[in-house]
């Protein structure tokens, strides 16, 4: 089981969680975005850098995710490639996606995305707030706990 984190549009202190639970599990972690990203220095911690472009880094990660694998992400498609290789995803929000949901949350955003493109002006979504961490902590805790071995 690996971790793999979709980081140019993951928040700070949601990498500064995940570095936390992979020191404290050992679990194997791999950051990949479009520039380059520090991680501690951890042996089972490191990063990768792709040349930029339109869903380059997401492309990276679905390419090296196999099954069991925890994708860390905002990106709903990414998501969905992800759990159809058999990994799961988790949202910066703490929004756990599997087979059931994530075809749903498909529809929303394309939903979404038609309403931007006919001029409809959604906002985007709110920040980050401490609810949110505290939701995403407690879903990779327990994903961690049942997964790791």
């Amino acid at each position: 089981m690996k971790i793999w984190v979709d980081a140019d549009a993951c928040p700070i202190v949601i990498k500064e969680i995940l570095f936390k639970a992979a020191q404290r599990t050992g679990v194997e972690m791999t950051l990949i975005a479009n520039q380059h990203i520090r991680v501690p220095a951890a042996k089972n911690i490191t990063s990768v850098q792709v040349s930029a472009g339109f869903d380059v880094a997401d492309d990276e990660i679905v390419k090296r995710c196999q099954a069991n694998d925890l994708v860390i992400t905002s990106d709903i498609p990414l998501a969905a490639e992800a759990i159809e290789k058999g990994a799961f995803a988790l949202s910066p929000r703490g929004e756990m996606l599997d087979k059931e949901n994530v075809r749903g949350r498909l529809n929303i955003r394309d939903f979404m995305d038609t309403m931007r493109a006919s001029g409809v002006n959604s906002g985007g979504p709110p920040p980050l707030n401490h609810s949110d961490r505290q939701n995403f902590a407690n879903h990779l805790d327990r994903f961690l706990t049942q997964h790791h071995r």
